[in-house]
């Protein structure tokens, strides 16, 4: 499952078939739509095990609309949320991560946050307002911040059992 998908062309040289492993691209309806359309205007085609599934993460639940596209809650996944956590607030991030958790034995996730500025150095810092300046100026702005033990003991709390937390040296 590729949560906030955009651009992603995971589903598109997967080369497993259906039977083995199925794809959930997940994004915003609009989005998802212009997508769907840079993809037909190119002629790619879209897989056999490709699945989309609109959802607005602060309106809607991640586990509502996958249920809608079919996905099942009874087996393990593997998901994929990079580069989504900042454009979405606290609650939505929560919410969509309890609702991984709760899924089978075996279900890993992958995912990236924004360290809290208060707690960056200097350099750090600046290179953050930079980046955080250019894309609020389109209408994208950075929503959610987290502190690493923070966000260790949340995750524990809605539901996961191991944590490990890579920094940026060893990412």
């Amino acid at each position: 499952m590729v949560l906030g998908a955009g651009l992603d062309t995971f589903a598109y040289r997967n080369p497993y078939p259906v039977s083995r492993l199925r794809v959930f691209e997940v994004d915003h309806p609009a989005t998802q739509a212009w997508k769907r359309a840079r993809l037909r205007e190119a002629g790619i085609a879209i897989p056999e095990s490709l699945t989309f599934a609109a959802i607005d993460f602060e309106s809607q639940t991640l586990a509502g609309g996958l249920r809608e596209a079919g996905f099942r809650t009874d087996e393990p996944a593997f998901v994929s949320m990079l580069g989504v956590i900042v454009y979405l607030t606290r609650n939505a991030t929560m919410s969509t991560l309890k609702f991984v958790a709760s899924l089978p034995s075996g279900t890993e996730i992958v995912f990236d946050y924004a360290i809290a500025p208060s707690v960056l150095i200097e350099s750090d810092r600046r290179v953050h307002d930079d980046t955080t300046r250019v894309v609020a100026a389109p209408g994208e702005p950075w929503l959610s911040y987290f502190a690493p033990p923070s966000l260790a003991a949340d995750l524990r709390v809605v539901g996961f059992t191991s944590v490990v937390d890579l920094g940026p040296d060893e990412i």
